[in-house]
């Protein structure tokens, strides 16, 4: 088991060469939260996640033989970028599996730092059994993303700063991939304080650590394709899972929408760009999984690599989800003046209309009538019903809004 002492001595070894990120309190997500917010900013390390903690505290621990032979991992991009920046750091050959959907922006940054990343496998369990596969072929270290004493002691020193920062903080909320992370904080934290409530969050279509903390041992799952990339892995770690029944107080599961609005609220609220995987605490707070009224809580913003064209994607969703962003399909008599008529209700109700299609091929069944279809941008959800009810005051068949 990781102790307070391994956590401790791993600040000690890394210190200087990972960005001792700061925890500021946040006035617009305390607002919002009902709760005293604030953000560990750990999207601010050089390589955008807090994964170079444990990939330069294990490296650093490697003997002078096992850094001449090189280290090989498999991660969707975070473990991968921070174990490439610190190998060519340190001047130790680095290979990473990637699954073949990874995020452009971490494949294109790993290899940046002088990586040979091999893309393999759909998810990131094929990923894992290849690179363990290549490990053997080829004689190289084979480093765990999560499930390593080395990887939980460099995770935990983000915990250790948590307490310097915000002493009385009452809960921490950490994102949960393979468990490393909530490992490292939970083990760090409860040794020093053990009044601090660790909460740890996974998304619902990937739901990694509850499957196994429900088992009492590690399952593993098939995670679905998530906003929160990052912490979608098949199995959690073994020594991850026994951390985490010790420490871990609270674990949600978050929904698809909820991440896309954190996502959006760190963008408008604080002007932060934060992956999935690191809005993942806030949406606790959106989707109602936590109570802290009042509270101090440290949200943990593990990481900042986001594809940006997944943001755009990611900013729409979450419009949507806030009810900001609607789509009316309605039917109309296929005749002049029809789709001005439908315009004018929708502006006159206060929509700004931002795309129509006028569907004659695909309608109904009646020639005579037409499907139109408009993505509005409205202000909430009480507006999209009121638009709604303007169309169908004017007798027009609202199918969908």
């Amino acid at each position: 088991m990781t102790t307070l002492a391994d956590i401790q001595a791993a600040r000690q070894r890394i210190a200087g060469s990972v960005y001792r990120s700061p925890c500021p309190y946040s006035h617009s997500l305390s607002k919002l939260c009902g709760a005293q917010i604030f953000c560990k900013l750990e999207h601010l390390q050089i390589t955008g996640s807090f994964k170079e903690r444990g990939a330069s505290n294990k490296l650093q621990l490697l003997s002078p033989e096992e850094k001449t032979r090189g280290v090989i991992a498999a991660s969707a991009g975070n473990h991968a970028l921070g174990l490439a920046f610190h190998g060519q750091r340190l001047g130790i050959p680095v290979t990473v599996v990637m699954p073949k959907w990874a995020p452009l922006v971490k494949v294109t940054n790993t290899r940046s730092f002088g990586a040979n990343v091999v893309l393999h496998g759909e998810a990131y369990d094929e990923a894992l059994q290849h690179a363990q596969a290549l490990a053997a072929q080829r004689g190289l270290v084979f480093v765990s993303g999560f499930d390593d004493p080395a990887i939980i002691a460099g995770q935990g020193t983000t915990g250790l700063e948590i307490l310097e920062d915000v002493p009385d903080v009452d809960a921490v909320i950490v994102p949960v991939g393979g468990g490393g992370l909530i490992a490292g904080i939970g083990t760090a934290i409860k040794a020093l304080k053990p009044s601090v409530k660790i909460i740890g969050v996974e998304p619902a279509r990937a739901a990694t650590l509850a499957e196994s903390m429900k088992a009492g041992e590690v399952r593993k799952i098939a995670p679905q394709p998530t906003l929160a990339d990052g912490l979608a892995v098949a199995g959690a770690g073994r020594l991850c899972l026994a951390a985490a029944q010790r420490v871990v107080d609270q674990l949600c599961l978050v929904q698809e929408d909820a991440l896309a609005k954190a996502v959006l609220r760190m963008l408008e609220l604080e002007k932060i760009v934060v992956e999935g995987a690191g809005a993942a605490p806030l949406a606790t707070f959106l989707d109602g999984s936590v109570k802290l009224d009042g509270k101090k809580v440290v949200l943990v913003l593990s990481g900042g690599n986001i594809d940006v064209t997944m943001i755009a994607r990611i900013i729409e969703r979450g419009l949507a989800a806030d009810g900001r962003l609607a789509r009316f399909t309605v039917r109309v008599l296929d005749r002049p003046g029809s789709l001005a008529h439908l315009l004018a209700i929708i502006a006159k109700a206060g929509g700004s209309i931002k795309d129509v299609t006028h569907d004659r091929n695909f309608g109904p069944a009646d020639v005579a009538v037409v499907q139109i279809s408009c993505i509005v941008e409205t202000r909430d959800h009480p507006h999209i019903a009121e638009i709604r009810t303007a169309i169908q005051s004017a007798g027009i068949t609202c199918v969908e809004a």
